[in-house]
């Protein structure tokens, strides 16, 4: 059988992180080598960069299949590929969806074909195309994927390498014009390039690309037959009881994982289904929450025998730690057994460190051993039958031994009833039916007249045995009704806690699908579990959500019948899971996790579109005064230069020097207008778009002021600024830009024989400006939205401004790490109090690093002080 080829894959946290690049880079380092390598398929974006490393690397054409026009630039030419039979093909963007008449649907399958024929691969994908984060990528993005690619495809992958790039990086590039082209930057800077979609998207990259990792050393120990723990990092399991001593234990692995760097906390409570246990569970819904707080994830699991089931978790869970608490029980209830952390201890082995913790708790007692269950396992079952088998023989033999018997009748047939109520008591009813049926059968033949003979000759003897017969099964029977009942109890009380910690995620809002399904897989010990939905037409199932046990889980659950059980909910959603077949009583509970799963699948959606309409709704509104401030405010001042233009080129009249200086200063003035209206709807679109970079230096005050008054006529500003005053942590630009529209929104609403006071004062290590007015003030109610986009207050002529002056100093004051509020001057007015540090923040101080051209051309692009111009309230 012919060689299967390897497949690499590079993975990209976003669009623009370079993984082509990656890609065809190592191509080169392969090629220098001598490795027979081939491009199958390249999409460079026009790029220049990835286009000069095509160069000198062998290419197979591409193949235009028929498709409409603009489809695309053809696909990969698969045949063409397999006939060159390379030793190693590149084949760019693994989700992709080939055009209709391709050999295959997607692209990966096409990689498949090659892999099949003994090439390697080498591919890219971004993390957003995996189809398990389709959803969260939506939730976070607003864009929902239309080429995803089946998580197994990738994890399939031998070898998987992140590319990745901070978001500030990133947008540099993308502003740098190294990503789209310029007409497509600033709409990808303003949506999906934000710095918040670009740090979640790098986050589900990373923790994706960690659970790989460790998907790889699980896989590894398993061919293995690894089952000792290796110390890749400090996994810490607390063994939970639900008493209350849980919080000290807790408490104890948090302090124990913060000595290690990555260290992980994971609490375990095991319910025993054979029996009921004293478990609060108002005690164990407080600890999963101080568990979460601490950064730690709680597990429930069910195990008939709880020292077993915590081993085998935490040696599912690669853990090398485990923390119990010291034992509650008395001295005398260890005639029972050795106890929990006795019996842990004892089989951990030498890869698993056991920590007994002491607690106040310890030796107050946790109850008498409960009664016995209908779940007797293998070894009780055997137990009572050979009690009922052996035990009556072994007594005949016994009381009836010569020289003569040992009691009289009566007495025998009590010793035969304890033996029988024995059998009963330990291996149920049958057991204890079958030794009821034999001892009578010895009682009449070797204890009642005639001896040694079947019969009863005494009347009084053939009542005696009929009574042990009657008494023997009535007992058989007590006893196997009360293990009934038992088990029904243990089970309601299993149910019981897991219905409350389901209910308990649904209190504190949990609402992560995959943490669900893991709960439910932990819960009732099954290998996979899925979220399958139906397109409503009742064509194929999808999958929504899966969680498996196994690291490439070979059996994966995309149709109900490939899953052991399954619980419809609803018409088009259904929860599947494998491993084994569960009983009929379990799936009413699992019916309650099958119900609160397609509940936080239309919650998730509910979330979805109610984000995409506010961010709509938010859109519309400020699209409206945008055009408002267009239609209006813009118009104004460029109606003033046309007429002014118009009557300067017109011949009917002879305009004077002093008409058409005037004339010409009219122009002048609008074209101000136009120009201070058009800076500050760019500088909010900055804002808006997360694009202001301050370059954070060490300036004056006074400096700043005064060039920010410069077109301020100076009999209405009051100056107050002392060149004592300690430099402030600013970008002087920026700050200009701030100043100037504060001041002049304040001489725009100040009363006409009033002066703007503009103080500067020193408090701590902050500087305070203080601009004073006398005008009509703004109610408190109103003091937040005045710095809002296209927000006026009161009725200010539309043509003095479009509302942007305070949003926009606002904006810039925190960037620079500023505040800026608005106060009620003493005696009626408004003063505006601008607030900045004197000291420079570690971060900004390294970001204003490199050479000074580009300093100096940052802060020409950001901060150049425009003229004052009309700003509004």
């Amino acid at each position: 059988m012919a060689r299967r080829g390897t497949l690499r894959i590079y993975l990209g946290a976003a669009p623009g992180v370079g993984k082509t690049y990656a890609m065809l880079s190592e191509a080169h380092r392969r090629a220098e080598r001598g490795t027979d390598i081939v491009v199958g398929f390249v999409e460079t974006h026009d790029r220049p960069r990835t286009e000069a490393l095509l160069r000198g690397l062998e290419t197979v054409p591409r193949r235009t299949p028929p498709a409409p026009p603009g489809a695309g630039r053809g696909e990969m030419d698969t045949e063409a590929v397999l006939r060159r039979a390379p030793a190693v093909a590149c084949v760019d963007e693994l989700a992709h969806s080939n055009a209709p008449g391709s050999r295959h649907d997607k692209r990966w399958r096409d990689i498949d074909t090659l892999l099949d024929a003994g090439i390697d691969v080498i591919s890219t994908v971004n993390i957003q195309h995996l189809e398990s984060l389709a959803d969260v990528v939506a939730a976070i993005t607003g864009v929902r994927q239309r080429e995803t690619v089946p998580d197994a495809v990738v994890r399939r992958a031998d070898q998987i390498e992140l590319v990745d790039m901070t978001p500030e990086a990133l947008r540099r590039r993308m502003a740098h014009g190294n990503i789209y082209a310029p007409d497509k930057v600033d709409a990808a800077l303003s949506h999906y390039f934000r710095p918040g979609n670009l740090t979640a998207l790098r986050e589900l990259a990373l923790l994706w690309t960690a659970d790989r990792v460790d998907a790889y050393l699980q896989r590894y120990r398993t061919e293995q037959g690894i089952r000792s723990t290796w110390y890749a990092r400090e996994r810490i399991v607390v063994a939970l009881t639900g008493g209350p001593e849980g919080s000290t234990l807790i408490r104890r692995a948090a302090r124990m994982a913060a000595k290690s760097s990555g260290g992980e906390i994971l609490a375990v409570h095991v319910s025993r289904a054979d029996r009921l246990t004293a478990v609060s569970p108002r005690e164990l819904a407080s600890q999963r929450t101080l568990v979460e707080q601490l950064g730690g994830t709680f597990h429930h699991v069910i195990g008939d025998d709880i020292p077993s089931a915590l081993l085998d978790f935490a040696r599912g869970v690669n853990a090398n730690q485990i923390v119990l608490g010291s034992s509650r029980r008395k001295t005398w209830q260890y005639a029972f057994g050795p106890g929990v952390g006795a019996s842990v201890a004892r089989d951990s082995g030498p890869d698993l460190d056991v920590h007994i913790v002491t607690h106040a708790e310890v030796a107050r007692g946790r109850g008498l051993p409960s009664a016995r269950g209908a779940r007797l396992g293998r070894s009780r079952t055997v137990a009572g039958w050979l009690i009922g088998l052996a035990g009556p023989p072994l007594l005949t033999v016994l009381l009836a031994a010569p020289p003569q018997p040992l009691a009289e009748f009566a007495s025998d047939v009590l010793l035969f009833l304890s033996v029988t109520v024995l059998a009963a008591l330990v291996g149920g009813f049958y057991p204890g039916l079958v030794s009821a049926a034999l001892a009578t059968l010895l009682l009449d033949y070797f204890f009642t007249a005639p001896l040694h003979e079947w019969g009863v000759g005494s009347g009084h003897d053939v009542i005696t045995v009929v009574i042990f017969f009657a008494i023997a099964l009535a007992v058989a029977s007590v006893v196997d009704m009360s293990a009934q009942r038992t088990q029904q109890a243990a089970r309601l009380r299993a149910e019981s806690e897991t219905l409350t910690v389901l209910a308990g995620s649904v209190l504190r809002g949990e609402d992560t699908l995959r943490a669900l399904l893991g709960r439910a897989r932990e819960t009732f010990g099954m290998d996979c579990a899925a979220l399958l939905e139906r397109d409503h037409d009742g064509g194929r199932w999808r999958c929504v959500g899966s969680v498996s046990a196994i690291a490439d889980n070979p059996r994966p659950l995309l149709r109900p019948q490939d899953a052991d059980v399954d619980v419809p909910v609803g018409e088009h959603t259904m929860l599947v899971l494998s491993g084994r077949v569960l009983p009929a009583e379990d799936r009413r509970v699992l019916s309650a996790f099958a119900a609160q799963a397609a509940t936080i699948l239309d919650r998730q959606r509910l979330l979805t579109e109610a984000a995409r309409a506010h961010k709509l709704a938010e859109g519309n509104r400020i699209r409206t005064a945008l055009l408002a401030a267009v239609s209006h405010d813009l118009r104004t001042p460029l109606a003033a230069i046309k007429a002014s233009v118009s009557s300067l080129r017109s011949d009917d009249v002879e305009w004077s020097p002093q008409d058409r200086a005037g004339l010409l200063e009219s122009i002048e003035d609008g074209a101000d207008r136009l120009d201070q209206l058009v800076g500050n709807l760019l500088d909010m679109s900055r804002l808006h778009t997360g694009t202001v970079r301050p370059l954070i230096r060490r300036t004056g005050l006074d400096e700043v002021v005064l060039r920010a008054l410069a077109g301020v006529p100076v009999d209405v500003v009051d100056l107050d600024v002392p060149e004592s005053l300690p430099w402030v942590a600013a970008d002087p630009g920026l700050l200009e830009r701030s100043v100037a529209n504060i001041v002049e929104n304040a001489v725009k609403y100040r009363p006409p024989d009033t002066r703007v006071l503009v103080r500067g004062s020193a408090l701590g290590n902050q500087v305070e400006l203080r601009v004073v007015d006398r005008g009509p003030g703004v109610p408190d109610a109103d003091k937040g939205r005045i710095f809002e986009p296209f927000q006026r207050h009161g009725d200010i002529p539309r043509g003095n401004g479009v509302g942007l002056g305070l949003a926009v100093a606002r904006g810039f004051t925190e960037a620079m790490g500023g505040t800026l509020d608005a106060e009620d001057t003493p005696g009626g007015g408004m003063t505006m109090v601008l607030t900045l540090p004197t000291d420079i923040p570690a971060q900004a101080a390294a970001g204003a690093g490199g050479t000074p051209a580009e300093r100096e051309s940052e802060q020409g692009e950001q901060g150049g002080a425009h003229a004052p111009g009309t700003r509004g309230r």
